[in-house]
């Protein structure tokens, strides 16, 4: 016996479904575009919060998609999901610049702080140990 979550979406489900899939792309995108536009511009921004929101729309999105299985390809929501894919690519280069931005800052503080609690005892005999190699 089929669970009722199985059964293919009904021609009426799909057509109820358009709307709500618009609204989650562009909730999506809305996200996509204040996170990307934060690191640009180097505003203070909360990684987390933005992650939960993407998670949630991407949530959304999915349950959306799930109810149009069946019907016919639309351009203008092909189009949509195709501006969806650039944000994303974009946000996700912004977000790789800044992570490696912040892995650079963590290093340096890291070697800074253990040059700091160093006394210099082995640094000496390290050095002209790898001088001899």
């Amino acid at each position: 016996m089929l669970q009722p979550s199985s059964l293919p979406p009904s021609a009426a489900q799909r057509s109820a479904a358009a709307p709500m899939l618009e609204v989650a792309i562009q909730r999506l995108e809305e996200i996509v575009d204040q996170e990307t536009l934060a690191l640009r511009t180097r505003t203070a921004v909360n990684l987390k919060e933005f992650n939960d929101r993407k998670s949630q729309a991407l949530l959304e999105l999915t349950r959306s998609l799930r109810h149009m299985q069946g019907a016919g390809s639309d351009p203008e929501l092909a189009a949509r999901v195709g501006n969806l894919k650039v944000k994303l690519a974009i946000n996700q280069a912004v977000l790789k610049v800044h992570l490696e931005a912040v892995r650079e800052i963590s290093t340096t503080i890291s070697d800074a702080m253990r040059n700091a609690e160093s006394d210099g005892t082995y640094t000496q005999a390290i050095s002209s140990a790898a001088r001899r190699s």
